[in-house]
């Protein structure tokens, strides 16, 4: 299973704290942005749509950033 090995390079903490930040920034903004999408359907079928579309996005990135962290390897 070598296609699934952690990198051999360690990364800061700083770094790692910094990614932790925007992976939960991405999934809770894109849950909303997702959920205010569903209620502005409603009113404008366009717009709400895109909004749906952008926060499922935004959401997806963020759950792929939290494989991608538990990956990398962390400096002691």
């Amino acid at each position: 299973m070598g296609f699934f090995k952690p990198s051999s390079d360690p990364v800061s903490t700083k770094v790692v704290a910094w990614l932790q930040s925007l992976i939960w920034v991405l999934i809770y903004g894109g849950l909303l942005t997702l959920i205010l999408g569903l209620f502005v359907e409603r009113v404008d079928d366009d717009m709400g749509w895109t909004m749906v579309a952008g926060g499922w996005i935004v959401a997806s990135l963020g759950g792929l950033l939290i494989y991608v962290r538990s990956r990398i390897g962390v400096e002691s």
